[in-house]
Order: structure tokens, then sequence, then C-alpha cells
């Protein structure tokens, strides 16, 4: 497995990473035992950078990843977590709480504080009981999640502290390096023209299908030396399904427009002799910015399966043939 090195040569992550949302039950129950065994085969396969966040699974996520890599020697893996959101106990049945099922009994308070920060860094240490966290990711900042009004509270929260916490736990070595988590390109340009950051979590806005990072934040990373991790490589299904009845694009039911995409794009697969999800796998990488990408899956044999694709590299010449079909702005 190959490892790149950011922040300064501060952290090296593995170039395939674990996303732990489905193993904190999202959208469908993961059992415990099922989650552990998707972090075995992704650590017997070389994966060595698993992403969390206390909103997966309102802390079960970050619990069942601590206690995994509970024993085994810090140096050897990378974990990343988030601050923005703080778990708040709920009398609710934690089958009722929003995305998440037989989540944990908590629900959530947006807070980028100064204060709100420190708090979520240490509530993330006594979750996953373990004694490193190597990055944090301020997550969901933008007008996506909260919309004009609440994210200029919010933005004003992280610009009057919020910030000054993450370079006080990086100076102090609670954390190795800091970034952003999102969904959307604005939110990324907003905010590096504020502060420096050390990487970006960027989740299906440099896809095979959606390619709105590529104008102008993939060129600006490049010049500012800010890392890429890639998530939501499949945009929420749809480029893993195909266009099928029910195929979701962004957390929705697709449209159709998208469905007409995404059958060009098969045809350009079943023309080529390979499935279309090896594309959707492969494509991050070819940007060299991109440090990671995330694998999100709550099965053994689905993380065998994009493992393999990854494994089989697709010819050079290829991408271009789904330029004309994909998002660009």
């Amino acid at each position: 497995m190959k490892f790149n090195s950011f922040a300064q040569n501060r952290v090296a992550v593995s170039q395939i990473g674990l996303g732990t949302g489905p193993l904190g039950g999202l959208y469908t129950e993961c059992p415990r035992d099922r989650a552990m065994q998707v972090l075995e085969c992704a650590w017997q396969n070389g994966i060595r950078y698993f992403d969390t966040a206390p909103f997966y699974g309102y802390g079960l996520a970050e619990r069942r990843l601590g206690d995994f890599l509970q024993g085994k020697d810090q140096a050897d893996w990378v974990l990343s977590t988030k601050v923005g959101r703080l778990l708040k106990p709920t009398p609710g049945e934690a089958s009722d709480l929003v995305d998440f099922v037989k989540a944990l009994k908590f629900g959530v308070e947006f807070d980028y504080s100064y204060d709100g920060i420190m708090r979520s860094i240490e509530d993330s240490y006594a979750r996953l009981g373990l004694t490193k966290i190597d990055i944090a990711f301020v997550h969901d900042i933008g007008q996506l999640t909260h919309g004009p009004d609440k994210n200029s509270h919010h933005m004003a929260q992280l610009r009057n502290g919020g910030f000054r916490a993450l370079e006080e736990l990086k100076s102090a070595g609670a954390i190795k390096a800091w970034g952003i988590g999102v969904n959307e390109v604005d939110i990324c340009l907003e905010i590096l023209k504020q502060t420096d950051l050390d990487c970006i979590l960027l989740a299906g806005r440099h896809t095979l299908l959606d390619r709105t990072a590529a104008a102008r934040l993939l060129p600006l990373c490049r010049a500012r030396n800010v890392s890429i991790i890639a998530g939501g490589v499949f945009n929420s299904g749809i480029l893993a399904t195909g266009a099928v009845d029910g195929a979701f694009f962004d957390y929705g039911p697709a449209p159709q427009d998208i469905k007409a995409r995404v059958r060009a794009m098969q045809d350009i697969a079943a023309h080529g002799r390979y499935p279309l999800p090896r594309a959707a796998l492969q494509f991050p990488l070819q940007e060299p910015s991109v440090a990671s990408l995330l694998l999100g899956t709550d099965t053994v044999e689905k993380l065998r399966a994009n493992l393999d694709d990854l494994s089989r590299p697709l010819p050079a010449g290829e991408w271009r043939k789904f330029d004309h079909h994909a998002l660009t702005g």
C-alpha cells in the first residue's frame, strides 16, 4: 500500500482509507460483529488510515473504531475525526434518530466556536479510548448544510475562535493536522481565503461524475500544498449501482439528467469491458493533490470488491472518454 505525506510530513496516510459512516449504521443497521470484520479486512489489506466523526451513529462509529485500534501500535495507523457537532443525550429511541439506524441515544448540536471545538476533541478522545487523533476536520460547514443565515453565524464562530482552537490543538500535539470535511466547493474556496489548511476531505465533488472541484479548487490546492482526501466517490451510490430505478445521487433520488449522464458512462465502461464502479474508484486518484481515497462500506464483500477494482488499472486513455458526460460547474 502506498503512503502519502502532508502537513509538513507530520501525517502519512495510506492511499486507500476507510470511512466509518456505514459502520455507524448509515441508512441501514450495521451490527457490531460485521463492523469489526470490515475493519479487520481493511487492516489485513494494508489500509492504515481511518476516518470517523461524532455524527456517525451519534458516537457509535468512534467507539467501534477506538475498540478496533486498541492494542495496535499507534505509529501504525492514522485517524481523523471531526468537529462542529456536539453530542447531547436524548431520551428518544435510537432507531428514531436521523440517518443512522440503531445509533447511540444522542442528538447533535452544531458548535464551531473555540469552546465547542475544544470540547468536541476532548469528547472524541473519550469515546475513542485512544491517546492519538491525527487529523481534525471541521464537519459540514457551509451553506449546503446550514443555509445562508445559519452558516454566517457558524463562520463567525470559526473566525472568532474556532480556527484559533484548531491551531492551538495542533501546536499542543492534540492533533497533527486540521482541515474541513465538506460536500461543496464554495466553502473550501472561502475558507482558503481566510486561513491556511493542511487538508480538505471533499465528498462527491471530485468524482467521475461530478468534476466541480476541477476548475478552481484543485489548482488552488496544488498551489497552496493542501492535500485532498477524496470521499463520496460513488456520489451516494449511482456510480456503483448504475442508473437503476431508485438510484441515489447526493443523498437523494437521482434526477433524470444525472441518470442520463450515468447511462452514457455505463456505455463507455461496457465498451471498454470493465465495470463502471472500477472507473469511479480509480478516477479521484488521477489527481496529484489527492493523498487518500476513502472507501465506505459496511460489508467485507463490498470492501474486497472495491479493493479488487482499485488493483486493476484502467488504460490512461479511458479517462477523457467520460469528460463530456461529467458535471463541471
